[in-house]
């Protein structure tokens, strides 16, 4: 599929030579306010038509929850400086996503982008993040989906992500994605010229000490605050952690297919079943 791009939202273009607008859901679980968010609208309204559906307060590190044990409120917002539909949810990223595809939006998106993400989401911090889990969600539904951070939590800088965001989403609307697989992209907070370029890496694992911070209320009853600290342990050019201490923008594939397939040949040589061995007896 060709497409047009357009530097304001004028709407589906004509489909005369097979041309249209390519249209791109973005998300985050910054808040749809967030400053992450509105510099990812600005550059990519300058290629698509952009629709926004984003919570309507933080919801970091909140994973793959969706909400069922309540209704959702949506509500339409105006974006600052920026001509665009969008809705703010009372709900998770996950959330978001599922109404926007499933009940906001008139048509599908061609691309989801969530993020851009304040402070990065690295190794298995994946599990964690509601901007990767938005990202996700949007795979599921059947969207080619990527979730983008900055590499930093004080005073980021989002133009490099941003324009990243905007190649990496002409490269996605052209070629596509593989099946139950996302795109984890996390950009250092710096200029342009100061990135030393773009790697394709794998996840690596990352560990923090003193989680928990212990403390007393002024009631004196103990509470826990989650805190802690990373431990780099990641080595090789070929992880998204290193990447990062390198200064280059790490882009690493995701694929979400959970079963081990070894495991399934494993498992069905243990008899389990009528006949078979009992849990805990030999």
């Amino acid at each position: 599929m060709k497409y047009q791009e357009s530097r304001a939202f004028t709407g589906l273009a004509t489909k005369g030579e097979g041309i249209v607008q390519m249209r791109v859901l973005v998300t985050n679980d910054d808040g749809i306010f967030s400053d992450g968010l509105i510099a990812l609208t600005r550059a990519l309204a300058r290629i698509a038509e952009v629709v926004v559906v984003a919570p309507d307060r933080e919801r970091s590190a909140t994973g793959h929850a969706i909400t069922v044990l309540r209704p959702l409120r949506v509500e339409p917002v105006r974006l600052p400086d920026l001509d665009v539909r969008a809705w703010a949810v009372d709900g998770t990223p996950s959330d978001c996503v599922k109404l926007a595809i499933e009940a906001l939006l008139d048509e599908r998106p061609d691309v989801l982008i969530s993020g851009i993400n304040r402070g990065p989401n690295l190794g298995t911090d994946v599990l964690y993040s509601g901007t990767v889990s938005a990202a996700v969600e949007g795979m599921i539904l059947g969207v080619d989906s990527a979730a983008i951070s900055v590499a930093a939590f004080e005073n980021p800088n989002y133009e490099a992500a941003a324009n990243f965001a905007v190649e990496i989403t002409r490269g996605i609307a052209e070629r596509g994605l593989p099946p139950l697989t996302i795109l984890n992209i996390n950009v250092p907070s710096a200029e342009r010229e100061e990135i030393a370029g773009i790697a394709i890496t794998r996840l690596g694992t990352r560990k923090y000490k003193d989680v928990f911070d212990r403390r007393v209320d002024p009631r004196g009853r103990t509470y826990y605050w989650l805190a802690g600290d990373v431990v780099e342990t990641d080595q090789g050019d070929d992880v998204d952690s290193v990447a990062i201490r390198n200064r280059m923008i790490s882009v690493t594939p995701i694929c979400f297919n959970l079963t081990t397939e070894e495991h399934l040949r494993e498992l069905s040589s243990w008899g389990l079943g009528a006949g078979g061995p009992k849990p805990g007896r030999p």
